[in-house]
């Protein structure tokens, strides 16, 4: 186990590069989903380095903040409802020796997530105009739009593991060094 003190300051470290992506999103709009999902593998640095209970407390501490510095709320509440602790989440569902199992356990939390999110935006920011928009392509858009999403979310679940092994092959050596 580490010192106190390198977990601290990693923990600050990768807080404020997840607090600089969160306020990108209020300058590069377009980015209001990818910004989240940068700020959530750079959590995945903190479940690796040192352990999943920093790793929350650096996602709580990131969310907290993240509301107040960050101009889209939208990109703030999917970092809180589902992008900063599913890399931390992800750690744990990996440990389930089934992939099938493993799957149908992360899109689940996934669908949860997003329908949470979806209810939030709509009845709490008083963003109605969304269903009307959805209803002019029929009343299967939600699924189609909740299915093709599924699909996306795979995509993000592999690019985070490469995330993963890109970070412990090739940029951890390059910062720390190569052991003796």
């Amino acid at each position: 186990m580490r010192n106190i003190s390198y977990r601290v300051a990693l923990g600050g470290i990768v807080s404020s590069l997840c607090l600089f992506a969160m306020f990108l999103t209020g300058i590069f709009p377009v980015l209001y989903l990818l910004l989240p999902m940068v700020a959530g593998a750079l959590i995945t640095i903190i479940n690796t380095e040192i352990n999943s209970r920093w790793a929350l407390l650096t996602y709580a501490s990131v969310s907290v903040i993240s509301l107040f510095v960050t101009f889209d709320k939208e990109a703030a509440l999917i970092f809180i409802l589902f992008f900063g602790h599913y890399p931390i989440l992800k750690e744990f569902i990996e440990k389930v020796r089934h992939v099938i199992v493993q799957y149908v356990l992360k899109l689940a939390v996934y669908n949860f997530c997003i329908i949470l999110n979806f209810n939030i935006t709509i009845y709490i920011l008083g963003m109605v105009e969304v269903i009307d928009e959805f209803q002019e392509f029929g009343k299967y858009a939600l699924w189609i739009f909740l299915a093709i999403t599924n699909i996306i979310f795979l995509f993000y679940d592999y690019s985070l593991s490469g995330c993963k092994t890109l970070y412990l092959k090739w940029l951890k050596p390059k910062i720390i060094g190569k052991k003796r």
